[in-house]
Order: structure tokens, then C-alpha cells, then sequence
């Protein structure tokens, strides 16, 4: 069987616009006052239309709209999107239809219109549930908007997730162990919490070089945030089963598990990645990451992505990476199949420390080894 099939076949289409550009993201997004949203229909379903062309016969199971705010898009738009979607590969009968969502732009009939043209999950980025925190961390919306757009959400969506970040300034365990209580009070059937890091090229790191950005927890403090989130979501009935993705058994966001266990997925606009398997050999797609430059390059016929073939070696590195991340844990017998090797000594080494669990051919981070899990990968890839 071929190695993609293992972790199934989803695509995903970026929407690079924001209406501001919060200061702890690193993401692909841009502010712009004037979009031609028809103009980014043609593009991305000649898009779609030349990723089918290659990928004939694939069954997609899901569908992921991401951004930047994919709900500043038209509903027609993403019903145009879906539409073409569906015409050029066959789906799974209940394939996951994920769009992103700010509160800001919660609209009830909007919402309805996304669901009716085929989204069947909606991901919303609350980031915290008061105010002086939203504002700190550059979010438009209230903790009242928040809320009232999760209720609008839920009203037109099945499935709801939605995003918190915790280690924020000045925040104490009492404080997140309230927040995430109250968090837990509103999810339906899944959380994605994030511990607050200050990636390079974003304003956070800027305003950390100048001395600024006070009242960040430090390493101790923030392992504590960790642990009280393992301790709570599970008692909830939401136990993780990726390092910050938390679930009702059956509600794991499918798509993302595409990525974990290492699929194939179409990336699909601006500064979009796949990971394609075409004639025998896996490839890392990653398209022009400027708007205006990729939707010329589309227009134009010109390539609008660049494609690296992966070694065997690159491969595996790439599944350890990502899988070992999940509860479920690396099935070594498909990392070695994949070129992979680890060290036994290093193994024992691991499971002797408390770090990692092993039955049979498949390796698993304890929660203890969670805390460390960059410091495991970097012992075992070193193998």
C-alpha cells in the first residue's frame, strides 16, 4: 500500500487576509482594505482544476479553509470553492469541511450560508475570554463578542472548535485553571489550546528585543499551565490526543490527522504547503507565499508553487516528527519502512527515564515526556 494512504487525502486552501495582523503571529496573513473576491475565485478553482488533473481518482476525505480570516470570504465564494471541489475528486459520504472564523465576523446568516454551501465544522479564534487580555494580544473582538459568536456558531454548526492561548502576560495557574473551566463550560466537542510563543518576525518578538513584553511566565510557571490543562481537559471528557489538541473521543479535527500521520494533502493559495505523492515519489509543495505575486503567477499559467522531492531519510524524520506528537503514538515498523532508524540503546534509554512508552511496535510520549517532547525528537532523529 502506498505510504499516503496510511494517512489518508485532504486539501487545503489558504485565505491570506486579516483585517489586522495580530502581533504573536507568524502566519501568512495580510491586511488589505480592497479585495476582488471574484477575481480570487477564478484563481483558486484554475487551482483546483490543474491539482486534479494530477491527483485523478484520490478519495478526499477532507476539506480545510485556513488563513488569515477565511469568514471574511463571500459565502458564494466558498460555496463556488466547494462546489468545484466536489465536481473534480470523489469524497468520502461525510467528508469534514473545516472554515476558520473570528468572532468579528460572526454573522448568523453568514454562518448558515457556509454551512448550507458545505462546511460542516467551523474553527474559531477566540484566543482568550477577557478583554484585557484580547487586547494585549491585538484581537478586535470583546470576551462578550466571543461568546455571542460561539452561540451563533453553534446554532448553525454540528461540530465547533475553537482556539485559546494560555502562558499569556501577568497570567497565574488560578488564572488559566478559571479561564479554561469556563472555556470548557461552552465547548461542544473540541479545544485547541496553545501555549503563548514568541515566534521570530512577529511584533511580540520586536517589542521582547526592546525590553518589553513584560510578565511572560517562565519555564516553571508555564510547565504548571501544561499540566493543569492535561488535568482538566480530561477530567472534561476532552483528553488530548495531540499536544495541544483536545477532544470527545471521535471529535479529533480529521484533517489535522492528515498532517500527523503523515497523508497526502493539496495546498492550495498563497504560501499554502502539501505533501504530494505522484509517480512513486513524495513531494513538499510549497506555493509563492506573496498574494498579489501568486494570483498573477495563476493567471499568468505561470508556477505558482515549488516542489522538493523527500528522501527516504526525510521522510521518516518528517513521520517521527509529527506523529509522535499524537496519543496514538509512531508505529516504528512504518518509520523503518520508510527508511527510518532509531537507535534501540536510545529507546530503553527513553523508556527508562519515564519519557516514552513502548508496546510492541508502537512508541508513545508519556505525559511527562510531553513537556520535553522537542528535547525526544532531537535524541531520536540524532540516532
Amino acid at each position: 500500500m502506498e505510504n499516503w494512504r496510511l494517512g489518508g487525502f485532504g486539501l487545503y486552501l489558504h485565505w491570506p487576509f486579516c483585517q489586522s495582523k495580530c502581533p504573536y503571529c507568524d502566519f501568512n496573513s495580510h491586511v488589505a482594505t480592497q479585495i476582488d473576491q471574484r477575481r480570487w475565485e477564478r484563481a483558486y478553482l484554475a487551482e483546483i482544476d490543474r491539482l486534479a488533473a494530477e491527483t485523478p481518482g484520490r478519495v478526499l476525505q477532507t476539506v480545510f479553509l485556513g488563513g488569515g480570516t477565511p469568514s471574511l470570504m463571500q459565502p458564494d465564494l466558498v460555496a463556488a470553492i466547494l462546489d468545484r471541489i466536489r465536481a473534480r475528486w470523489p469524497m468520502v459520504n461525510d467528508p469534514e469541511v473545516t472554515l476558520e472564523a473570528n468572532p468579528g465576523s460572526a454573522e448568523a446568516g453568514r454562518f448558515r450560508a457556509y454551512a448550507q454551501a458545505g462546511v460542516t465544522r467551523l474553527s474559531m479564534g477566540l484566543q482568550a475570554l477577557n478583554d484585557d487580555d484580547l487586547r494585549r494580544l491585538g484581537r478586535l473582538h470583546t470576551a462578550a463578542e466571543a461568546r455571542a459568536a460561539f452561540a451563533i456558531a453553534h446554532e448553525a454548526f454540528a461540530r465547533v472548535s475553537f482556539d485559546l492561548i494560555y502562558a499569556r502576560q501577568d497570567q497565574t495557574p488560578q488564572d488559566w485553571r478559571t479561564e479554561l473551566r469556563a472555556a470548557l463550560d461552552m465547548a461542544v466537542d473540541h479545544l485547541s489550546l496553545y501555549q503563548l510563543t514568541v515566534e521570530d518576525g512577529t511584533a511580540f518578538a520586536d517589542r521582547l528585543a526592546r525590553g518589553g513584553l513584560r510578565g511572560l511566565p517562565d519555564e516553571d510557571r508555564a510547565a504548571e499551565m501544561f499540566e493543569i490543562t492535561q488535568d482538566i481537559t480530561a477530567a472534561a471528557g476532552l483528553p488530548s490526543y495531540e499536544v495541544s489538541n483536545h477532544a470527545r473521543p471521535g471529535a479529533e479535527s480529521r484533517h489535522n490527522l492528515i498532517y500527523w500521520r503523515s497523508g497526502d494533502w493539496v495546498g492550495i493559495g498563497p504560501g499554502a504547503h502539501g505533501r504530494l505523492t505522484l509517480g512513486g515519489r513524495r513531494w513538499a509543495t510549497e506555493a509563492t507565499r506573496a498574494p498579489g505575486a501568486w494570483l498573477a503567477a495563476v493567471e499568468t499559467g505561470a508556477p505558482a508553487e515549488t516542489r522538493s522531492p523527500l528522501t527516504p531519510a526525510e521522510q521518516a524524520d518528517e513521520y517521527l516528527l509529527m506523529s509522535l506528537r499524537l496519543t496514538e503514538g509512531t508505529d516504528l515498523d512504518r518509520h523503518a519502512a520508510l527508511g527510518g532508524r532509531i537507535d534501540p540503546g536510545r529507546l530503553d534509554s527513553l523508556c527508562h527515564l519515564g519519557m516514552i512508552t513502548r508496546e510492541g511496535a508502537c512508541i508513545r510520549t508519556t505525559p511527562r515526556g510531553r513537556m520535553v517532547l522537542n528535547a525526544i525528537l532531537r535524541d531520536l532523529a540524532g540516532a
